[in-house]
């Protein structure tokens, strides 16, 4: 895979969040809880873990990493992007 910016990965994956949120929130509220918001679930955290495989081949295992380093938009852009 060709090597890919902050930027390019920050709106790839908002585009990811707000498609599996069904909501744009995901983009202007980016520090904020999102299980807390209600925007996302135990479901929802799994879809996005596989589209995150299949879209970056990253793959985060659920076991890997604590709720609370994955709640946010800018949180999992981060995890992505250490993992890139």
């Amino acid at each position: 895979m060709a090597e890919i910016t902050h930027e390019e990965l920050k709106g790839r994956m908002l585009d990811i969040l707000e498609d599996i949120c069904e909501d744009d929130e995901v983009r202007v509220r980016r520090d904020e809880d999102l299980f807390a918001l209600g925007l996302l679930d135990s479901m929802g955290a799994i879809e996005l873990l596989v589209t995150i495989e299949e879209e970056f081949g990253v793959s985060i295992a659920p076991t890997e990493v604590e709720r609370d380093e994955m709640n946010t938009a800018n949180l999992i852009v981060h995890q992505v992007e250490i993992r890139l």
